[in-house]
C-alpha cells in the first residue's frame, strides 16, 4: 500500500477507534505547573542533549507494520472509572524514533505511566520487538463522551515533535498546531522543538475540561506548556507557555498552524484529478489590531512564497476551511468538507510583529505545505523568560465577525480580451440589501485593475465581485478588494497574491 498523508492520518484515526491505554504505576512525586517551568528553566541552563532513540527494530518498522500495532481499549488510562476522560497511547517507531515520558497527576501527585507492550495488539507481520529503558510512548490521544451516550470519541492527539491536532463535534482531523515554530522557511532549515514529557491531570467525575502539561526541548529553546482543553461543538484550548531561550531567537513563530492546500478553482488546471478541490484549509483569516478583518485565500505556488502582514497587538488569526459541502471536494475517503478551522486568539498585548504565511510548493496532498504564525518584531534574548498565553479554537467556523465573509475565489484567463479575470463571492448579508449603495474598492500596487462589477449570486444569495487585471511580464501581483458602505466596511478585506 502506498503511503500517503491521507492514509497516515487515517491510520491514527483507525487506531483511535480501537481504544486502549495504560495504568499508572510507580511512586508519586508532588506536582504543579511550577514543576514544569522549573524543569524547562533547568534544561535551558545546560547544553542541549538529544534523547536516546528506541531500538533499531522499532525504527525499521514499515508503515503497514506500524499501523497494525493497535492500542487495547481496556488498557486506557482511567478506563472503567468515573473519570470522564480516557487516554490512549501510541508506540514509538517508524517516524517517531524517540519516546516521550507520560505522568498521571492526581491529588497533586505525579505518577509515571509505564510502557508495556501488552497494552497493544499487533499483526503477525510485526517482528519481535525488544523492550528496554529507551521505550516509552510516542504520543497520546484524548477521548470522552461526545455525542454517543455511554461511548467515548477521540477529539485530540499529541504526537510528533510539538505537534497536536483536535476536532470539534462531527469533524475529522485536518490541520495541526505546534508548541513553537523556529526558523520556518529560512535557507538554513527549520528547527523542530519536541514535547518530551507530558503530565495529565485526572479530571473529577462530571468535569468537562482536561488539563495537559508538556515540557518542550530543542537546541535553541526550552518551554513549559499548560493546555486547558474543553471538547464540544468547538474544541477550545487555553494555552499558557513559558519559554527559556538558550540562544537569541530572532525568528520564532508563536501559535503556529500547519495545514495542506493543493488546489481549488484558482489553480485547478494544474492537477489531473477527479476532485474539484483538495485542501485542509482554504484561507488565512486575520483580525488585526486596527479591527480590520482580512481574508487571504491560500495558494500552492511554484516557488516558496512568504507573506507578512505587519500588525500591532493582533486580535487573532487562523487557518479556515470555509468550503463545507461534500460537492466541493467529492472525496468519500478524505472528507475534506469536515476538516476544522483553527483560530488563535492572543491574551494580553503581543506588541509589534507580523502574521506570517509560508506557502510551500506541493505536488501531492501528503505534504503539509502551509504554515501560519505570529512572528514578534523583537528577538527573544538568550537567558530571558518569555511568558505567553492564547486561546486555540478548533471548529467549523471558530471565528465569526460582523463582516460578510468571502466564501469563494476563482480566476482564469479572460474569455474575451487579454489578462486575468478574478471572481470573489461574498456570503448573503443584510448589508447587501441595496447593492447600489455599496462602493467597490479594488487595488494593486503592481498593475492597473478594471473597475469592479457587482452581481447578485442566486445560488448563494450573496454578491459576486468580478474584475480583471493584466499581469504582463510580472511574476507576481498583489491584489486587494473590499466592499464599503460610505466610510464603513461592508465586507472583509480580500487579499491575494497572484503568481505566474
Amino acid at each position: 500500500m502506498k503511503l500517503t498523508r491521507r492514509t497516515f492520518l487515517a491510520s491514527t484515526s483507525a487506531l483511535a477507534l480501537t481504544p486502549g491505554a495504560a495504568f499508572a504505576s510507580g511512586s508519586g512525586t508532588p506536582f504543579d505547573h511550577e514543576v514544569v517551568i522549573a524543569e524547562a528553566r533547568d534544561l535551558a541552563s545546560r547544553p542541549y542533549a538529544a534523547r536516546d532513540t528506541v531500538p533499531q527494530e522499532w525504527r525499521d518498522l514499515s508503515y503497514e507494520q506500524y499501523r497494525s500495532i493497535r492500542f487495547k481499549l481496556d488498557k486506557a488510562l482511567w478506563y472503567g472509572t468515573e473519570t470522564p476522560y480516557n487516554v490512549d497511547f501510541f508506540t514509538p517507531g517508524l517516524y517517531f524514533p524517540r519516546a516521550v515520558k507520560v505522568f498521571s497527576v492526581e491529588n497533586g501527585m505525579a505518577t509515571p505511566v509505564s510502557f508495556d507492550l501488552s497494552m497493544f495488539t499487533k499483526s503477525d507481520e510485526v517482528p519481535t520487538l525488544p523492550v528496554d529503558d529507551t521505550l516509552g510512548f510516542s504520543g497520546l490521544r484524548l477521548r470522552t463522551e461526545m455525542h454517543r451516550p455511554g461511548l467515548t470519541d477521540e477529539f485530540c492527539v499529541f504526537q510528533g515533535a510539538s505537534y497536536f491536532r483536535a476536532i470539534g463535534l462531527h469533524e475529522v482531523y485536518g490541520l495541526s498546531a505546534r508548541g513553537l515554530a523556529l526558523k520556518t522557511g529560512d535557507p538554513d532549515g527549520e528547527e523542530f522543538p519536541d514535547f518530551i514529557r507530558f503530565w495529565l491531570e485526572r479530571p473529577a467525575p462530571g468535569q468537562r475540561n482536561m488539563i495537559v502539561h508538556a515540557l518542550m526541548d530543542s537546541p535553541s529553546v526550552t518551554g513549559a506548556y499548560r493546555f486547558d482543553i474543553t471538547p464540544g461543538a468547538d474544541c477550545v484550548m487555553e494555552v499558557e507557555a513559558t519559554l527559556f531561550p538558550r540562544e537569541e531567537l530572532d525568528h520564532v513563530g508563536i501559535g503556529p498552524l500547519t495545514s495542506m492546500f493543493l488546489y481549488d478553482q484558482t489553480n485547478r488546471t494544474r492537477f489531473d484529478d477527479f476532485r474539484p478541490a483538495v485542501h485542509d484549509s482554504d484561507g488565512l483569516m486575520i483580525r488585526n489590531g486596527a479591527g480590520e478583518v482580512l481574508w487571504r485565500p491560500l495558494a500552492n505556488p511554484k516557488t516558496l512564497q512568504v507573506s507578512s502582514f505587519v500588525d500591532m497587538n493582533p486580535r487573532g488569526f487562523g487557518l479556515m476551511q470555509r468550503t463545507r459541502e461534500f460537492s466541493d471536494f467529492a472525496d468519500l475517503e478524505a472528507l475534506y468538507h469536515k476538516r476544522p478551522g483553527l483560530w488563535v486568539e492572543p491574551k494580553g498585548d503581543w506588541g509589534k510583529g507580523t502574521v506570517r504565511l509560508v506557502e510551500i510548493p506541493a505536488d501531492q496532498e501528503i505534504y503539509d505545505n502551509i504554515v501560519a504564525y505570529w512572528r514578534p518584531a523583537q528577538a527573544y534574548a538568550a537567558g530571558e523568560q518569555v511568558d505567553l498565553s492564547y486561546r486555540l479554537t478548533w471548529g467549523e467556523e471558530p471565528q465569526r465577525t460582523a463582516m460578510p465573509r468571502v466564501i469563494n475565489t476563482a480566476m482564469g484567463d479572460k474569455t474575451f480580451g487579454s489578462g486575468r479575470l478574478v471572481v470573489v463571492d461574498f456570503e448573503a448579508s443584510d448589508m447587501f440589501d441595496d447593492p447600489d449603495a455599496l462602493d467597490i474598492f479594488v487595488q494593486s500596487p503592481h498593475v492597473e485593475v478594471s473597475k469592479g462589477v457587482l452581481q447578485r449570486n442566486p445560488d448563494t444569495g450573496g454578491l459576486r465581485l468580478a474584475f480583471s487585471f493584466e499581469p504582463g511580464e510580472r511574476d507576481h501581483v498583489e491584489l486587494r478588494a473590499q466592499l464599503r458602505k460610505g466610510k464603513q466596511p461592508a465586507s472583509e478585506v480580500w487579499l491575494y497574491r497572484w503568481t505566474a
